[in-house]
Parts: C-alpha cells; sequence; structure tokens
C-alpha cells in the first residue's frame, strides 16, 4: 500500500509539473527557458545566436504572451547584426579606397619629380638654344 501511496504522489507530481511547465507563468517551461538563453545571448553581444535564438522563439512559441517583446527584440538585434555587417564593409572599402590614395600620391609624387626633370631638361636645351643663336649671329657679323 505504501509504494502505491509513492507511486500515486510522483504521478500526480509529474502531472503538476507537467501542467506547470504549460503556464506562461512558469518560469522553467520551455518558451521562457528559450527566452532567457535569446536574451542572455544578446546581453553577452552574440547577436547572431541571439537572433536564431529569438527566430527559433517565434517559430516555436508565436503565441505566446512574450512573442510581442520578442519580436521587438529579435528586430532590434537584426539591425544590430545588419549594422555590424555594413560597417564591416565600409570599412574594409575605407582600407582599399586609402590604399588607393596612397598609390596615388606616390604616383603624383613620382610625375612631379618627372615634370621637374623634364622642367630642367628644357631649361637646359633653351640655354643651348640661345647660346646657338648668339654664336650664329656672332658668325654672320664676321661675314
Amino acid at each position: 500500500m505504501r509504494a502505491l501511496a509513492h507511486a500515486l504522489v510522483v504521478v500526480l507530481l509529474a502531472a503538476a509539473l507537467g501542467g506547470c511547465a504549460t503556464w506562461s507563468w512558469w518560469p522553467f517551461r520551455p518558451a521562457a527557458m528559450l527566452l532567457i538563453r535569446a536574451d542572455r545571448a544578446a546581453d553577452e553581444l552574440r547577436f547572431r545566436q541571439a537572433l536564431a535564438l529569438y527566430d527559433e522563439f517565434l517559430a516555436r512559441y508565436p503565441d505566446d504572451a512574450e512573442a510581442a517583446r520578442v519580436l521587438e527584440s529579435r528586430d532590434t538585434v537584426a539591425a544590430i547584426v545588419t549594422t555590424r555587417e555594413e560597417l564591416i564593409r565600409l570599412r574594409s572599402q575605407l582600407r582599399a579606397r586609402e590604399s588607393e590614395v596612397t598609390k596615388l600620391r606616390e604616383e603624383v609624387a613620382r610625375l612631379r619629380q618627372e615634370v621637374s626633370s623634364r622642367q630642367a631638361e628644357t631649361d637646359k636645351l633653351r640655354a643651348d638654344l640661345e647660346r646657338l643663336k648668339q654664336m650664329d649671329l656672332r658668325l654672320e657679323r664676321v661675314r
């Protein structure tokens, strides 16, 4: 009889706990546990994991009392993930542009040096031409 009483108590306790797991106020129901994991992931800045957990929550428990809050949290986390991806992309583009600017500055410096060198050569040739003209004029005067 005592074993039967224990078995009955265990069955009643299991039924009570199983029934409590479906109540919205029960803190250890599967939906609440999943939400706790998702919120913890978001708090710990693991946004991709949090996003996946929020999506799982909404897929499994769309009618839960917390679904509206979860949807807002999910949208916020999704915006953070999207913004971070955009930031990574923009930083990569910025590094590429900075590299391009460095190369262009080097090219401009090289071209300026070349222009300066050619200008000096032009000045030298102009001076040589002027000397040749002067020599030619002297030769014509002598004749």
